[in-house]
């Protein structure tokens, strides 16, 4: 048995419409499909809400669900802001920029180019709080991964055994932390 790809990530939306028409503005999604009932079919309860899918690019699905009778969204309060995300792949650091600048341009308060190395990304909120990366491949991103390739294992041995950062892969956020270490 083996997964063949994810069929679609699915997250909450305060408001279907205002999302679908924000995603494809904001990073030229198209609306692929829609799903509404006023029951759950997995569960039968009666709970109605609107499914949107919209294109990712490359057969990759985002979609939503707009659920008008729960209580107003929320977030984990223990897990900060940072960690729950979706990352998008973009072409190339001039990509990452174009879509800064189109982003900054509508309004949308964007944090980076942060410099990770292996990859160079940009992060944001869409309306429903949700964070948004855009991140585009290092020139030198193959021989780097081969590098983090190789310790993995020990990395995730040693975070096992002492919930501290192991030192193997420092060298990638060297320059992006440097006036804090």
């Amino acid at each position: 048995m083996k997964i063949e790809k994810i069929h679609h990530v699915a997250y909450r939306c305060k408001d279907a419409k205002e999302t679908v028409e924000w995603y494809r503005d904001m990073l030229g999604m198209e609306f692929i499909l829609a799903i509404a009932e006023n029951h759950v079919p997995s569960t039968h309860a009666p709970d109605p809400y609107m499914h949107v899918f919209l294109d990712a690019g490359m057969g990759n699905v985002l979609a939503f669900f707009e659920l008008p009778n729960s209580p107003e969204m929320g977030r984990d309060p223990n897990t900060p802001a940072w960690v729950q995300h979706i990352a998008f792949k973009v072409k190339d650091r001039q990509e990452l920029l174009d879509f800064k600048a189109h982003l900054e341009a509508e309004g949308v308060e964007v944090l980076g180019v942060t410099d990770h190395s292996i990859f160079h990304s940009i992060y944001f909120f869409d309306p429903n709080g949700h964070r948004i990366e855009l991140a585009c491949p290092d020139p030198e991103e193959k021989a780097m991964l081969e590098t983090l390739d190789a310790v993995k294992w020990e990395m995730l041995e040693e975070w096992s055994r002492t919930r501290r950062a192991p030192r193997h892969a420092d060298w990638m956020h060297r320059k992006e932390l440097s006036d804090v270490t």
